[in-house]
């Protein structure tokens, strides 16, 4: 596999960053994964987390050098993420679980198959244009579905940010997944949180990441919709791939995984309480005994 792949998360002017971003990838698989945390003090948090380590982790150990079957590896992980964080909700009895979007891409055999729940969200941009794109699980996309809202009005929607489908919460999630989508050279696979999504509209992220040069493209996107997003912008996070066949010649920052090990796994993932915090939040011991939790709830569904 040859690409380049560029990942960011900031805090915006929230107190915490509840979304996590992580990627991972053998010498013949690519995993990408973007959660939304919601819930107030660190639930939110906590909750993006589980299911991100957890995926990041499950690949870890199934990739060897790639999963059996990439759409049972995408529901299995995602569902018994949901219960990871079910079953920390039941061990700190919580009244109110815990829940987090979802959305991960799983590449191998240079083909794409994806799975999401919530309003992260997926686009696959090919030679400038977009080709697809997720669905919001939404009360706003079902709307504009039927027919009762246009685009304008949803973007300013009281209710644009309520999601029927998530991992963590009461309810089982609804998982949709992609049908298998080869891959071509020069395509461009991006997952954002809605606080990229949400401040600008899907031509100008489409058109702002559409030349492939990821590392360049994905900061210039955020700063973009963090300035938009002004005194209210909320967390964001945009993780972008650009596909590239084998056969051509040096292209500077890009990944090959043609001389990895068989075993061998590489990961480029942030812990649990970075980003910037009021003094009256988590201190530092409450973080190690949340990172603990995390693990444990992890280490049950392994």
């Amino acid at each position: 596999m040859r690409f380049t792949i560029f990942q960011e998360s900031r805090v915006g002017k929230r107190r915490t960053n509840q979304d996590r971003v992580a990627y991972s990838y053998t010498r013949d698989a690519l995993l990408m994964l973007l959660a939304d945390g919601m819930g107030g003090h660190l639930y939110g948090e906590v909750a993006a987390q589980i299911s991100v380590q957890f995926i990041a982790q499950s690949f870890q150990q199934e990739a060897k050098p790639k999963v059996t079957d990439p759409v049972l590896f995408l529901s299995r992980v995602l569902s018994n993420a949901h219960h990871a964080i079910l079953d920390y909700a039941f061990d700190k009895h919580l009244s109110d679980i815990p829940r987090t979007t979802i959305v991960a891409c799983l590449i191998q055999d240079g083909i794409a198959h994806w799975a999401h729940a919530g309003d992260s969200r997926l686009y696959l941009i090919r030679k400038g244009r977009l080709a697809a794109q997720t669905r919001d699980h939404s009360r706003v996309q079902l709307m504009l579905d039927q027919g009762l809202l246009d685009a304008e009005s949803a973007a300013v929607h009281p209710g644009r940010n309520r999601i029927f489908s998530c991992l963590g919460g009461s309810h089982p999630p609804q998982i949709e997944f992609s049908r298998g989508v080869p891959l071509g050279n020069g395509d461009v696979i991006a997952m954002c949180s809605d606080g990229v999504w949400g401040p600008l509209d899907a031509d100008t992220l489409v058109k702002g990441l559409a030349d492939g040069k990821v590392m360049e493209s994905v900061p210039r996107v955020m700063n973009v919709a963090e300035e938009l997003g002004g005194a209210q912008c909320d967390n964001m996070s945009l993780i972008a791939m650009t596909w590239h066949d084998d056969h051509q010649g040096d292209i500077p920052d890009t990944v090959s995984t043609r001389t990895m090990p068989f075993d061998a796994v590489t990961t480029q993932m942030e812990g649990f309480g970075r980003g910037k915090r009021d003094q009256e939040d988590l201190s530092e011991d409450e973080i190690e005994r949340a990172i603990r939790e995390i693990n444990a709830a992890i280490h049950k569904f392994k």
